[in-house]
């Protein structure tokens, strides 16, 4: 299937690994020109070599960091087609744990206010055409127990890509959210390595556990996340927007 998308500017943040590197490997695929960064730019010069692909080091967090790559996107391609907005999550934790003002505050800039922020600083650089992709977490769906900061905070991207779609779409710019479910990331080994040390167990049986309540019996891959990345930007697409796309191998059980 082609997906008409070669040629097209893409920005994909937090690239250097994980499910952000897999977005961005999968547009790479695709013959997407990238503008990738991560907060180590090392392992993006070793994964994206080349001349058509700008590597900058970059907290997504912070306003001048986005600032300057946002410009230096744009001074190279001219402009910016494709964003794909990836961060990795707050701190894990449920109710129990005395989350101060300042862990809320942050969880609230690397979850939601980054998200408005590089698409409000992308939006004006589409030129009648444009992708947006927030990989956000089923959280948003069905909350963890260990997850209170996540739980709390994502759901807000959901609202806000709604509303945002509406006043995109009459200006060729689609906004979509992946809510991706257990996929072998450093996130989920984090997780795991946290709930074997509860349990007194090893990650992998941590890991194994977690396997059994999905309905496809193991953890999804950082690749198919990419793939599904890869085709809410595509040109037949076109038509989905505003909505989110789960993947998660049916360990989701609320009717979406």
């Amino acid at each position: 299937m082609d997906l008409g998308i070669r040629g097209k500017v893409a920005v994909v943040l937090g690239a250097s690994k994980g499910m952000g590197r897999a977005c961005a490997e999968a547009l790479d695929r695709e013959g997407c020109l990238l503008a990738v960064c991560a907060r180590d730019a090392k392992p993006l010069e070793e994964a994206f070599p080349g001349a058509d692909v700008l590597v900058r080091a970059c907290d997504v967090t912070k306003d001048a960091d986005r600032e300057a790559f946002v410009e230096a996107a744009v001074k190279r391609f001219g402009r910016i087609d494709i964003l794909v907005n990836n961060c990795g999550g707050p701190p894990a934790g449920g109710f129990g744990v005395a989350f101060t003002a300042k862990d809320w505050q942050d969880a609230f800039e690397r979850s939601l206010l980054q998200v408005v922020k590089w698409t409000e600083a992308v939006v004006p650089h589409m030129k009648g055409w444009g992708r947006i992709v927030n990989i956000v977490s089923t959280t948003v769906k069905q909350p963890n127990d260990a997850l209170l900061l996540s739980n709390s905070i994502r759901p807000g991207v959901i609202g806000f890509s709604k509303t945002a779609s509406r006043e995109l779409a009459p200006r060729g710019i689609t906004i979509n959210s992946v809510l991706p479910g257990l996929i072998r990331t450093d996130r989920a080994m984090e997780l795991a390595e946290a709930a074997a040390k509860r349990s007194g167990i090893s990650v992998e049986e941590a890991l194994g556990e977690k396997a059994k309540e999905i309905p496809m019996g193991r953890l999804g891959d950082p690749a198919e996340i990419g793939a599904t990345v890869a085709f809410l930007c595509s040109v037949p697409a076109a038509y989905i927007t505003g909505t989110t796309v789960v993947v998660d191998g049916a360990a989701t059980r609320g009717i979406p």
